[in-house]
């Protein structure tokens, strides 16, 4: 299921996301703000990919993550959010507002979903995958990163292979 939220200011659906606070790490602002716009607490299993657009006339960079969501809501949305899906990836999809959105999300979401089947069907039963308790260090154009096991290290084997800076 991939989470989408409904902005009050002009009810548009899209993918949970916001901006860092001073001195903040990448991964920790994402768990922050998939926490404050979904009132779930959430577990970060691995990085998805990174988005660029324009936006109000200035550049964006977003990094999303896969998280996993607590079964229920633990606090209430934050003001800036009128509504919360958990929806099927094609549904999630269809529903959300912006294009690029839709494409990023159209691309990685595949990808994500064969990446956890493999990890399900490769996995002994008792296995359950260990929490990130670290920040993932940010995307860099130098000397390779080592890609942990998993789920987080099939897709940043993937996106190195087709995006030259995910490294």
């Amino acid at each position: 299921m991939v989470g989408i939220v409904q902005l009050r200011k002009d009810k548009s659906w899209v993918l949970p996301k916001g901006k860092l606070k001073h001195g903040e790490q990448a991964l920790a602002a994402a768990r922050r703000e998939v926490e404050e716009e979904t009132g779930h607490d959430v577990t970060v299993l691995g990085f998805l990919g990174t988005l660029s657009h324009v936006a109000d006339s200035r550049h964006k960079i977003v990094q999303f993550w896969h998280m996993r969501a607590g079964p229920n809501p633990v606090r209430p949305l934050m003001d800036d959010v009128k509504a919360v899906k958990w929806l099927p990836l094609g549904r999630a999809i269809e529903t959300l507002s912006r294009p690029h959105e839709q494409a990023f999300l159209s691309n990685v979401g595949p990808v994500a979903l064969k990446a956890i089947e493999h990890a399900r069907r490769s996995a002994p039963v008792e296995s359950v995958p260990t929490p990130v308790s670290e920040p993932i260090a940010p995307m860099s154009s130098a000397a390779p990163q080592p890609v942990p096991a998993g789920l987080s290290g099939t897709l940043a084997a993937w996106l190195r292979r087709f995006i030259p800076f995910a490294r």
